[in-house]
């Protein structure tokens, strides 16, 4: 271990001004701030091969800064922090027990103290709004399951739009990677999930049921004229793309909506919406295809709706990004945009960056996002000894609070 990583692991006390100092001399004279305790181990033993894992100076302070440090210290601390972040840090590189700093400080009960967690997502922010600019706005986003890719790199990244099935599958053909080769994979309804026939990936799983009450009753909110008197619309006309199990379609149908339009694109899901008679609803409107298909005829037809619902598998936020262009011409001015929010749900620190992404980004397109937070069953989470992922390949999510997303037009 080199002089920058014994002087990230705190052995003296006080942590005073002596330690920035100290590490401004250190990354000044060359050391990277991505340094790793394994190569610093290879060079000592001379091992010339590239190490798999990256416990950097960041994850050192997340890893030994005191439990009972004063204020005094945890200022020092945050500096430091600061310091690493500016040279170049990766906010988001794993060490050798798949974490990042950020889930470093959660496990250790460090999530709200200080600054320390807020500096690691603000930076997850800064680096993909910057690696946007760079990219000529070619967006690229974060994978979670491949940080340790980037050692010496800026973020490069892609994440599943709900992170259903955001463990990333290396085949680029993969169904979770590639759109068409979803809608070419068998699905299966089976006990309380849909999933890929073959790979028993998680499409759609019953335990979302109370996430979709929340999303059905977000649509109705855009119902309300005026939030003083409840005064109605006349006509109640909402979107749900992405049926799965039609857990919200099911709900929606509960509340009478003059007019709901499902859009939907796998065969074995449409054939679904067949065989239990949602082609013979009046008041159903069946959208058969990819919303990117679709929607551009309900834009020239001038259909607008009071509540606009996203859940789709095997999409990407630049695809959501894109979709945020129809909804600002789907919605009525009163209406409500949400959406299943799993974006980087399988890693709480990347949830909560997205979090923030999302906020941006909705903002740029003149909506305002609010979210509700919520608990998720305990089923959910993989450390569970009993979980609703026992007959699932992959999880999809991992963090012990759901942020529920609520977007409508900013008020002028």
């Amino acid at each position: 271990m080199s002089d920058l990583h014994d002087l990230c692991r705190f052995s003296t006390r006080p942590i005073d001004e002596s330690y920035i100092t100290q590490l401004h001399h250190y990354l000044k004279s060359g050391i990277p701030a991505t340094y790793t305790v394994e190569e610093a181990a290879n060079y000592i033993n001379g091992i010339e091969e590239t190490p798999s894992t990256t416990t950097t100076p960041l994850h050192l302070i997340c890893m030994n800064v005191p439990l009972g440090c004063t204020d005094e210290e945890l200022e020092i601390v945050e500096k430091m922090i600061e310091i690493l972040l500016e040279y170049g840090a990766g906010w988001c590189f794993t060490d050798v027990n798949n974490e990042t700093p950020g889930c470093i400080l959660i496990r250790r009960g460090l999530k709200h103290v200080g600054k320390l967690y807020s500096q690691i997502v603000d930076a997850g922010v800064r680096a993909e709004l910057l690696l946007r600019k760079v990219s000529d706005y070619d967006v690229e986003f974060i994978d979670p399951e491949d940080v340790e890719a980037q050692q010496n790199e800026t973020v490069e990244s892609e994440v599943v739009v709900e992170s259903k099935d955001s463990e990333i599958d290396d085949a680029p053909d993969a169904p979770s990677q590639n759109q068409q080769s979803y809608l070419n994979t068998k699905l299966e309804y089976v006990d309380d999930a849909l999933v890929t026939k073959d790979r028993k990936d998680g499409v759609m799983m019953a335990w979302e049921s109370d996430l979709m009450k929340l999303g059905c009753d977000s649509l109705f909110k855009g119902a309300i004229l005026d939030g003083d008197t409840k005064e109605m619309d006349s006509e109640i006309v909402v979107l749900n793309i992405g049926f799965g199990m039609g857990i919200i379609d099911t709900m929606i149908q509960h509340q009478h909506p003059t007019k709901h339009y499902i859009c939907e694109a796998h065969p074995d899901v449409l054939k679904k919406l067949k065989d239990d008679g949602w082609y013979e609803k009046p008041n159903v409107v069946i959208l058969e295809g990819r919303w990117q298909d679709n929607l551009d005829e309900l834009l020239s037809q001038g259909v607008f709706f009071n509540g606009i619902y996203y859940d789709t598998f095997s999409e990407h936020y630049q695809d959501m990004l894109e979709l945020f262009d129809f909804v600002v011409g789907l919605l009525k001015p009163h209406g409500v945009f949400s959406f299943f929010n799993g974006l980087g749900a399988d890693r709480e620190v990347i949830y909560e960056v997205y979090k923030q992404l999302v906020e941006i980004d909705l903002k740029t397109y003149g909506l305002d996002v609010k979210f509700t937070e919520v608990e998720v069953p305990e089923s959910t989470l993989k450390s569970n000894d009993k979980s609703v992922w026992d007959d699932v390949k992959r999880s999809y999510w991992s963090c012990p609070v759901y942020y529920h997303p609520e977007a409508r037009f900013i008020d002028i």
